[in-house]
Parts: C-alpha cells; sequence; structure tokens
C-alpha cells in the first residue's frame, strides 16, 4: 500500500529528498505522497526511506491504496523500467 502524510507533519522538508521515485511534494500546508508513484521503496530500499528520517513518525500507511508486496514491485518496474 502507498504511504502517506499526516498532519502532524512539521515541513521539515527531509522526506522530499529520499524518495526515490519523487513521490513526495509540497502540498499547500503539508507534504503529500503521490500514491502512483509510492512503492513504499520497494525496488530501492528494504524499508521505506522517508519513514526512516521523518522526525515526528507522521507517515503512515494509506488506507485508500492497499497493494500487496507483488503490487509495488509491479509499479516499480512500471515507474523505472525494472532498474533502481
Amino acid at each position: 500500500m502507498a504511504l502517506m502524510i499526516t498532519d502532524e507533519c512539521i515541513n521539515c522538508d527531509v522526506c522530499e529528498p529520499e524518495c526515490p521515485n519523487g513521490a513526495i511534494t509540497p502540498g499547500d500546508e503539508i507534504y503529500v505522497i503521490n500514491p502512483d508513484l509510492c512503492t513504499e521503496c520497494v525496488g530501492h530500499f528494504d524499508v521505506p526511506q522517508c519513514v526512516e528520517v521523518c522526525p515526528v513518525d507522521c507517515i503512515v500507511k494509506d488506507p485508500d491504496h492497499e497493494e500487496s508486496q507483488e503490487e509495488l514491485m509491479a509499479k516499480f518496474q512500471r515507474i523505472t523500467g525494472g532498474t533502481a
């Protein structure tokens, strides 16, 4: 499943450059994650990098975008052409 950023975000800017798919962008009030680009770092890293660096733990699984590991890998391959 894709990740999402909750309203607890403090706009610290550390998550955006960590996303290998460019899924994180500044929103109107907080950063947002594009679920079409978020693979939870599947194909790139063992754990989501944005979650690793977030100082306030405001990045959680998005219940509106549930995906299996296989679906996340297929999305990774579509986005990157199969390469990290």
